[in-house]
């Protein structure tokens, strides 16, 4: 089939691609010239693992190409997939669909053959109806056009897994033609056995946000879980691994530490709290808010920690921070816990040294006033602590004695509970986490020098046992 799918940013830059490789003949549309000219050329505009790949076999196979002109989409597709995105509007909770709206207002005058419009974007539940009468008021005489809603559920770093063999393929759609058009598009997906389930748009909008919704409260159930275990004494990840091991329940999601980020979570559960208002249920959902506080108050215990881990105060200290991004194997930055970490130490007056693996460029283009390093080593070189707020394989595999050789002094907070602390501690590091206990004793820095008596890299001012330990953090 032709397919168009506009709006080529994370999503759509992976529907295309993969819609090309299993066969396709796709057009891949955006207002972004450059955006159009790198994904041309075989170049994707983000990392993703794999997706380099896809698309150059896809371009090669001449199947895929891309276009900025609305029009040329109109004449060239039987389906056209909205990708657009729909971030959080300035001041309001709510989802702003005006990207949507553009899609539509652009695309639907040029329009001149039947063809099904279909919504991959996440939007509030309602858009589908609104949107079809919209374009009833712009479609031309005679050219008969339908909308159907076909949520994306796919994972950076795994997004072209999650396109190409999803665990399920849910559509919204109002008619038995729709219905019958969508099937074929994901026919390879079908005849793989994939679940494929056919309701309406109201319902089909509502499953992604749902989901996400879901997937954020057994994130914030778990945190709030390991701030009761700070208190307590309690081990947060055996609780969590206990708890795992109920089928109703389940491991997966359950990893306590700075919490969740990126462009989809936080806006969604925000925008689905705000819908719910409009549609006079929003008590329904009010625990979304407070699954938001739970997030949110992550980010402001790590600094806490690392705060207390320095002797009370950032001023005067250099602070390394491992990972940029919102989760690992993206160069994600939207919403970053992590990043929201490091601006926070460096604007209580800590000198902020930033590594990431992929995300140091758009990192730096939302946070400039941050120092930005190429290498582990480098941005650890003389630091006071060190923070592990991404969960990158590479920092899990990293030599905690090499480390420990280059800070001024091994202490470590690993936001993420995702290093082996007693590694860490034998290699003479002090080590906090959130929600998992200490041992009874940890090693005094040394001043003026490392953990192994090698010389600093700067002059070094290590607090006392004591001032490391004093207050726990609020």
């Amino acid at each position: 089939m032709r397919l168009t799918v506009i709006g080529t940013g994370y999503l759509g830059a992976v529907h295309a691609a993969c819609m090309a490789d299993i066969g396709h003949e796709v057009l891949g549309v955006d207002v972004d010239a450059e955006k159009i000219r790198a994904l041309t050329e075989g170049r994707p505009p983000f990392f993703e693992p794999g997706l380099d790949e896809v698309l150059t076999r896809a371009i090669d196979s001449g199947r895929l190409r891309f276009s900025t002109s609305l029009s040329e989409a109109a004449a060239f597709g039987e389906v056209h997939f909205v990708c657009v995105g729909t971030p959080q509007q300035a001041g309001s909770d709510a989802a702003d669909l005006r990207h949507v709206d553009a899609v539509i207002d652009g695309l639907v005058p040029h329009l001149s053959s039947p063809c099904l419009i279909v919504g991959k974007s996440t939007v509030p539940v309602g858009t589908t109806p609104r949107i079809a009468a919209r374009l009833r008021g712009l479609a031309p005489e005679g050219v008969d056009v339908e909308v159907a809603w076909n949520p994306e559920f796919l994972r950076e770093g795994f997004a072209v897994e999650d396109t190409l063999r999803p665990d399920r393929l849910v559509a919204g759609v109002t008619s038995p033609h729709a219905d019958k058009i969508l099937r074929e598009v994901y026919a390879p997906m079908l005849d793989a056995g994939i679940p494929y389930i056919s309701t309406d748009p109201a319902t089909a909008e509502l499953v992604k946000v749902a989901a996400n919704s879901f997937l954020a409260t057994k994130i914030s159930f778990i945190n709030a879980m390991a701030e009761v275990c700070d208190a307590a004494g309690a081990d947060v990840s055996t609780l969590a691994d206990a708890l795992g091991h109920d089928t109703r329940i389940g491991r997966r999601f359950l990893n306590a530490g700075l919490g969740f980020g990126g462009g989809c979570l936080p806006k969604d559960i925000r925008a689905f709290t705000a819908r719910a208002r409009e549609l006079g249920v929003g008590e329904a959902v009010s625990f979304l808010r407070q699954v938001d506080d739970i997030n949110l108050r992550q980010r402001l215990r790590t600094v806490a920690i690392a705060r207390d881990l320095v002797g009370g105060a950032f001023s005067g200290h250099r602070i390394a921070v491992l990972g940029a991004t919102f989760k690992p194997n993206s160069d994600d930055v939207r919403d970053s816990p992590a990043l929201a970490v490091a601006a926070a130490v460096h604007r209580e007056g800590g000198e902020v040294r930033v590594h990431d693996p992929e995300g140091i460029y758009n990192a730096h283009l939302a946070h400039p006033e941050l120092r930005y390093e190429d290498d582990v080593l480098t941005a650890c070189r003389g630091a006071d602590a060190v923070l592990h707020l991404t969960e990158w394989s590479q920092y899990r595999e990293a030599d905690p004695v090499k480390l420990a050789r280059v800070v001024c002094a091994p202490r470590l907070v690993d936001a993420r509970n995702n290093l082996d602390a007693g590694l860490w501690r034998s290699a003479g590091w002090t080590v906090r986490t959130l929600g998992r206990p200490g041992p009874a004793t940890v090693p005094a820095p040394q001043r003026g020098g490392d953990a192994l008596g090698q010389s600093s890299a700067r002059g070094c001012a290590a607090p006392a046992e004591g001032a490391l330990l004093s207050r726990a953090p609020k």
